[in-house]
């Protein structure tokens, strides 16, 4: 006996509402397949860009991101972080930050826990490396909060707040 009507297509629509919700619906992902959290983000990588929370500019030669004088990211702690770990930043002074500026510092930040700045006065590359303590690496994600204390303000070069460039920010257990 077919149904017709408004009612067959009512009862069409409960039929398949209850097929999806007993799994009926394979596009639906589950937590399993969600990506997980990075412990470290390369910049090139185009998933890095959902943990960079503020302050990152758009991904420039497929490489790096200029930053502003305020930059987060979230990373995952890595497994065994009894001990703690390091925090890396790859990062580029340019020369028209020296230029201009003749210096930055920058600081970290992990929830209360604050690790020692460092101050470049020399455009080129570099790692800035710290160690956290475990305490700091709880969850499972951390906010790291960076400051510079000198950028280059919007319109004298550039339209964006100009501080360094960043190709690679993590976490790797010590």
């Amino acid at each position: 006996m077919a149904i017709s009507g408004w009612r067959g297509a009512l009862a069409a629509s409960l039929m398949l509402a209850g097929l999806t919700a007993c799994g009926g619906n394979k596009g639906v992902k589950t937590d399993e397949e969600a990506p997980r959290m990075a412990t470290v983000l390369v910049m090139s990588d185009p998933r890095a860009a959902q943990q960079l929370l503020n302050g990152f500019y758009a991904l420039e030669q497929n490489q790096w991101r200029w930053t502003a004088a305020k930059f987060s990211v979230a990373l995952r702690p890595p497994a065994g972080v009894d001990k703690g770990a390091t925090l890396r930043v790859k990062l580029t002074v340019p020369a028209i930050i020296i230029e201009k500026l003749k210096s930055t510092t920058l600081t970290a930040r992990i929830g209360a826990t604050a690790l020692a700045p460092a101050t470049y006065s020399q455009p080129g590359e570099y790692v800035y490396a710290r160690e956290v303590p475990a305490a700091a690496l709880t969850g499972q994600s951390v906010r790291v909060d960076f400051t510079l204390d000198h950028a280059i303000p919007p319109g004298s070069v550039d339209q964006r707040e100009l501080g360094v460039v960043v190709s690679m920010v993590g976490l790797e257990a010590r």
